[in-house]
């Protein structure tokens, strides 16, 4: 009778202790000489003698023979559970059912507790499918309980689980290898999975007709910044985190690190650059971290500390490596500069003589030829601004984004360079001055930090800066043609012509001083004092990344009010240039009409504009608007017009 309950306990039922799918092990009903209260417990050390069973298949069934785990199958089990972390749950439990084998006596005070508590693990991940790294959240949380003996189990068998992730993360950090074949890991091949998409913009309103509506008002009031993945191409990034695998007790912070520190490595692993000139990523530590790993993989209990020191230790390195590499080896500082001198007009006389010598060309809708055309004159003003550096302006090219360009630029475009905004049906721009847009090569390893999403940004700076410059240069030509007619004699129309034109270039001259003085040399001048002060990439990159979410904020490119607003001015300003050149000699009746028109527009956007910036410059929200309405309103002319230029009646 012994021998058969520690023959049943083990797994191998007989004619006393039988057993069936649906109740497990139970005492045979045909033995007439157990007492009722001797079958009751044989039943109940029948039932953990079940659980050690199911175990038992549970392990069976997705490792194969535990004792000779190199050679089962890696494909999923039937159940569809699979994985190299399901397989080191399933060591783990084994070695946890070791002290059982060892002392079936002893069941009724040792397991009975035990073996209904891991019994909820084992039916929790099988239920819920639990995948991954998900199992080692899923171990955690039931380790939690009071009891001594389950949470000793269940850390036994999560010491076994973080051997995986331990090997994982040696493989991602140290060598830039992303062992991860079933997506068991907390780092991804691709871009994060995300949340839900962000709903669409409402069409926009006329903010210049009479008035403001509710919503306009809440719009000025609460300075609601336009989403920049409305705006702006995204980036697919070669790695991100996927969050939904990521053990609670890893704070996000330190997942970051590791998914920072693999793709550095895998970026020199994967580059063929002279290993003289870059070294190692981790200055030859790599045993050195490997050594760490492998002590944390020893610990039997997870040390969130010494985890996240080992981690900070190896992401430092390769901060200050990268940080050499990108400020001393690859002049980080003249590339910037060069970033400020064609894509934010820093080389504002080249741009001059660029709009001049483009001007015929960009005026009308674009063509095929559109690019080549532009790209010729662009040389052109660069030879006459003495700017004939050999190895720079190979790397800079115009590109005119016009209706029906073959598709396979956007995915076939040089490496480093900007593709198009967006791949999707679109009208067709009126004029090649809206397709204009500038591309540069990035040499490695800069590219990780002017990654296209960020080159893209800078192309919508670059388009802006570009529209104002030109509608400046356009005003200033008008003023040209006043003087030449100075002399001749001037009617009404003449007079409200150029009385409006001198407020144009009042608004535009004041606003082109606030984006080139007040914001672009103010912010790149404090990017430069952060990237000589660190000698930390990551610091480098979230001061880089500062410094172009100030530039779109500072210049108003994501604020839906002022943007429209000054926009509207701009247009305004250019109808009016056209007029003008178009009309040399007084204005005929047609002529009048579409200048009265002018007149009233500009008053209206002109006084919507005073109204943002008084606004914001009452509740004391943004101190940007406020520096812009102080260049307008620096004598209270502004203000005692009543907020409004150009006001004239014909």
């Amino acid at each position: 009778m012994i021998h058969e309950l520690l023959l049943a306990l083990s797994g191998y039922p007989g004619t006393i202790f039988t057993w069936n799918k649906r109740n497990g092990l139970q005492v045979s009903q045909d033995l007439p000489f157990l007492h009722p209260s001797e079958t009751s417990v044989l039943n109940r050390l029948c039932k953990m003698g079940t659980d050690y069973v199911r175990f038992t298949e549970f392990i069976e069934q997705h490792t194969g023979h535990v004792h000779q785990q190199e050679h089962y199958s890696s494909q999923p089990s039937q159940t569809g559970l699979h994985g190299i972390y399901l397989r080191a749950f399933c060591t783990g439990l084994h070695s946890m059912l070791q002290p059982y084998r060892q002392a079936l006596l002893d069941l009724e005070q040792e397991f009975q507790l035990l073996f209904p508590s891991v019994m909820v693990v084992v039916e929790t991940i099988k239920c819920q499918k639990i995948h991954g790294c998900q199992i080692l959240e899923t171990v955690y949380k039931h380790s939690c309980g009071g009891l001594p003996p389950v949470r000793m189990a269940l850390e036994k068998i999560l010491a076994v689980c973080h051997g995986v992730m331990y090997k994982q993360l040696a493989a991602w950090m140290l060598h830039g290898l992303l062992l991860d074949q079933s997506e068991e890991f907390f780092v991804r091949q691709g871009p994060s999975a995300g949340g839900a998409t962000v709903a669409q913009d409402e069409e926009d309103e006329d903010l210049g007709i009479g008035g403001l509506s509710g919503k306009q008002l809440r719009e000025l009031q609460d300075l609601r910044l336009i989403e920049e993945e409305n705006m702006l191409a995204p980036s697919l990034q070669q790695f991100s985190l996927r969050v939904e695998m990521l053990p609670s007790y890893i704070p996000i912070r330190v997942a970051e690190k590791i998914l920072f520190v693999g793709e550095s490595v895998q970026m020199f692993e994967n580059h063929n650059h002279s290993p003289s000139r870059a070294g190692s990523i981790l200055k030859h530590q790599e045993d050195t971290f490997a050594t760490e790993l492998h002590r944390l993989k020893q610990q039997p209990l997870f040390s969130l500390v010494d985890f996240e020191n080992v981690i900070d230790a190896i992401r430092s390195t390769v901060a200050e490596h990268l940080w050499t590499l990108m400020v001393e080896e690859s002049d980080l500082l003249g590339q910037l500069k060069i970033i400020k001198d064609f894509y934010l007009l820093g080389r504002g006389e080249l741009y001059q003589v660029f709009i001049d010598l483009a001007q015929h060309m960009l005026k009308t809708p674009p063509s095929a030829v559109t690019e080549h055309d532009v790209n010729v004159a662009f040389q052109q003003a660069a030879h006459k601004v003495l700017l004939d550096d050999d190895n720079l302006l190979p790397l800079l090219h115009l590109t005119i984004d016009y209706q029906g360009k073959d598709i396979k630029e956007a995915s076939g475009s040089r490496e480093g360079t900007t593709p198009p905004q967006d791949s999707s049906p679109r009208d067709a721009p009126s004029t090649g001055w809206a397709a204009l847009g500038l591309t540069y090569k990035v040499q490695w390893p800069l590219h990780i930090l002017f990654t296209p999403a960020v080159l893209e940004k800078y192309n919508v700076v670059f388009r802006y800066l570009l529209s104002v410059r030109r509608v400046q240069s356009e005003l200033q030509h008008c003023w040209a043609l006043q003087m030449q007619r100075k002399h001749l004699k001037s009617n009404k129309t003449d007079a409200v012509k150029w009385r409006l034109r001198n407020h144009m270039a009042f608004l535009v001259d004041n606003l082109q001083y606030y984006l080139q003085v007040d914001v672009l040399e103010s912010q790149f001048s404090q990017l430069l004092q952060q990237i000589n002060s660190t000698r930390d990439f990551e610091s480098i990159r979230l001061a880089h990344d500062h410094f172009l979410s100030n530039l779109l904020a500072q210049s108003f490119i994501l604020l839906k009010p002022v943007f429209h607003c000054l926009n509207e001015i701009l247009d305004l300003c250019h109808n009016f240039c056209s007029l003008v050149s178009q009309n040399l000699g007084p204005l005929d009746e047609r002529g009048a009409a579409q200048l009265d028109i002018m007149v009233k527009g500009f008053s209206r956007q002109s006084f919507l504009l005073f109204k943002i910036l008084s606004s914001v410059r009452n509740h004391q929200i943004n101190s940007d608007l406020a520096q812009l309405l102080l260049r307008l309103d620096y004598n209270k002319y502004y203000t005692q017009a009543g907020g409004t230029l150009g006001r004239y009646v014909l």
